[in-house]
């Protein structure tokens, strides 16, 4: 978990990132993200430059000039100031720098997409593509295989979803690949979504069901959850006829289980007793 400093220092870096890109189109803003998350690619290819940008023996200002001379004339301006100000930053373990940047990145992608007017497209196209790869083994192994080179697996995803999906929603899948914040390919998919839901000011609550719903039915359900949670409520169903019936709902850690399914294993475990 990230201390407060290094929290803080995020926070002074994404201030920074919205200042020196308010006027930036979306296009400007994804090169932007594009050359933070090189930076990030960076960071994590040379761990000695991690620790040296955390020295916490070095004043922040030494840290920070240091990151501007690597970057000087290479990526644009708003990508050296926003980074530097991370390096200046203090942080407990090199690795939260690399998270750090890498949260950024993320960041103005979805600034790009949302100043392109496509968050909404982007999450359900995230998420739709994660029900694909959760539904074929093969292609999540695949995919998932931190002994395959990213380059290769990054070309796949590039054949599988050219022209299909949003510039941003490729790129993030991307991200994935090489691990959001340590995670693993499917997790980190789930975290780009549930980060993209809160970039719209909403709750991710993941459905399962038989057989779809209505609209009536996901207006509802959608309406009850906002009431509950007292915040907007994205829902991202997947139909599962193995449940038989009835609805699941997972919103966080938070899990309403009605299903059949649910309930007739709760019966076969009370007869076995």
């Amino acid at each position: 978990m990230a201390s407060g400093a290094s929290r803080e220092a995020y926070g002074e870096a994404l201030d920074r990132f919205a200042a020196d890109t308010a006027s930036a189109t979306a296009a400007q803003l994804a090169t932007v993200a594009d050359e933070i998350l090189s930076v990030a690619g960076l960071l994590r290819g040379q761990p000695r430059l991690r620790r040296a940008l955390t020295d916490p023996s070095r004043p922040g200002a030494d840290r920070a000039q240091l990151f501007k001379s690597l970057l000087a004339g290479k990526v644009s301006e708003a990508c050296v100031n926003t980074v530097s100000v991370l390096a200046a930053g203090r942080f407990s373990r090199p690795v939260e720098l690399l998270d750090a940047t890498e949260r950024l990145g993320v960041e103005a992608l979805l600034a790009s997409a949302e100043r392109d007017g496509k968050l909404a497209d982007v999450e359900d196209e995230l998420f739709r593509f994660a029900q694909i790869v959760s539904g074929n083994s093969r292609l999540a192994v695949t995919l998932s295989d931190v002994s395959a080179s990213v380059e290769e697996r990054v070309k796949l995803v590039r054949d599988l979803l050219k022209g299909k999906v949003h510039v941003a929603t490729g790129r993030l899948v991307e991200v994935a690949l090489t691990g959001f914040g340590g995670r693993g390919f499917e997790a980190s998919l789930t975290r780009l979504v549930e980060a993209t839901a809160a970039k719209r000011d909403r709750e991710v609550a993941y459905v399962t069901v038989a057989k779809p719903l209505t609209d009536a039915d996901e207006q509802s359900l959608a309406a009850k959850l906002s009431a509950l949670y007292s915040r907007e409520v994205s829902l991202k169903v997947d139909v599962d006829p193995s449940v038989l019936g009835g609805v699941s709902v997972r919103v966080g850690s938070d899990l309403y289980d009605g299903t059949v399914l649910r309930k007739l294993n709760q019966a076969k475990q009370a007869f076995a007793k």
